[in-house]
């Protein structure tokens, strides 16, 4: 079977930072509670005319600089997005035109938080089955167009922003495991939907159709329960993360490093706690950039992987967790 690595990575935040200041006053908030509440000191948000395709682009074209590949290897394009740029064509679409690539499969998936990761792990499939021999993962998302002050727990999380991941194959080994071939051990991914109402944005699907009385009641912002979605992304995260190192008969001490979703600051470390992960090997950068949703995972990759973190030949172990509710992780040899 043709194992598959990452062979560069992207990311991209938008000009505009927006402090807790700016948010505080949106939500009739003080400054010291969002950055009590989420460990969120600042984000940025797109300005008007920007749009997901936008932010998938500029991640885009730096991860395949990064790769040192043109446009002209990507045999497929994923992309990650609950903030498309219309809900008809697929955002995957509008970056194969933007990207000028060749006439290749395109197309979203809507996995919320973990739809990197869903990502990754359609890459991997398509290149073991001999679909394709290099493939483009981009996550990007503009949640600030999905925000109001009637919905507290989410307006002083979110923020926007892209990250991008090329996967090719690599070459065949009998042990994927070895430090001298790199590439995916594991990608485990998991859903489970009696808990699709922790996270969602009531209206604009069939279910809702959008209308005046939709706008007026805000059911186009982003819900979500903010103690369901804590227990249970601690938990599920947490436990997954074990059972991935207990699969590969491994502990945290051969991981270099360790990058989940950045929710938000008191869930990250929660999840380290339960999973016994060293503050030193949980990376973080939520402070500075907020919740990006499913583009938090790929830009938070993509900057450790910048800051040297973690090498060829080292074990890194990827999580997330989101709405539906999803989660999964992915063990890779760098």
């Amino acid at each position: 079977m043709t194992p598959s690595r990452i062979v560069g990575t992207g990311s991209y935040l938008p000009e505009r930072l927006v402090n807790n200041e700016e948010v505080a006053s949106f939500l009739g908030l003080r400054n010291e509670d969002i950055f009590r509440l989420t460990g969120i000191k600042s984000r940025y948000w797109c300005g008007p005319e920007q749009t997901c395709s936008d932010l998938g682009e500029q991640a885009a074209r730096r991860a395949l600089v990064s790769a040192g590949l043109s446009i002209e290897s990507v045999d497929a394009i994923f992309v990650s997005t609950t903030s498309p740029d219309n809900i008809l064509p697929s955002t995957a679409c509008h970056l194969q035109h933007r990207l000028q690539a060749k006439t290749v499969p395109a197309f979203d998936l809507a996995a919320s938080c973990t739809g990197f990761l869903y990502g990754l792990s359609t890459a991997n499939a398509f290149i073991q089955s001999g679909q394709a021999r290099c493939c483009l993962v981009v996550a990007a998302e503009v949640k600030s167009r999905y925000l109001s002050s009637t919905q507290k727990p989410s307006a002083m999380l979110f923020g926007d922003g892209a990250g991008a991941a090329v996967v090719m194959e690599g070459t065949p080994s009998q042990n994927v495991g070895t430090k001298t071939t790199s590439g995916f051990l594991s990608i485990r991914l998991h859903s489970d939907g009696r808990c699709h109402d922790f996270i969602k944005v009531p209206a604009g699907g069939s279910k809702f159709p959008s209308n005046i009385e939709t706008v007026r009641n805000d059911l186009h912002a982003i819900g979500l329960k903010g103690g369901a979605v804590f227990r249970a992304g601690v938990k599920r995260l947490s436990s997954a993360y074990s059972e991935t190192l207990s699969e590969y008969g491994l502990t945290i001490q051969d991981i270099a490093q360790v990058i989940a979703h950045q929710a938000n600051a008191r869930m990250l470390k929660a999840i380290a706690k339960r999973a016994g992960v060293p503050s030193d090997k949980m990376f973080s950068m939520i402070e500075q950039v907020g919740n990006t949703s499913s583009a938090s995972l790929p830009i938070a990759l993509d900057v450790a992987h910048r800051q040297k973190k973690f090498g060829r030949g080292d074990l890194i172990l990827l999580g997330a967790f989101g709405g539906g509710l999803t989660w999964g992780t992915a063990l890779i040899r760098w």
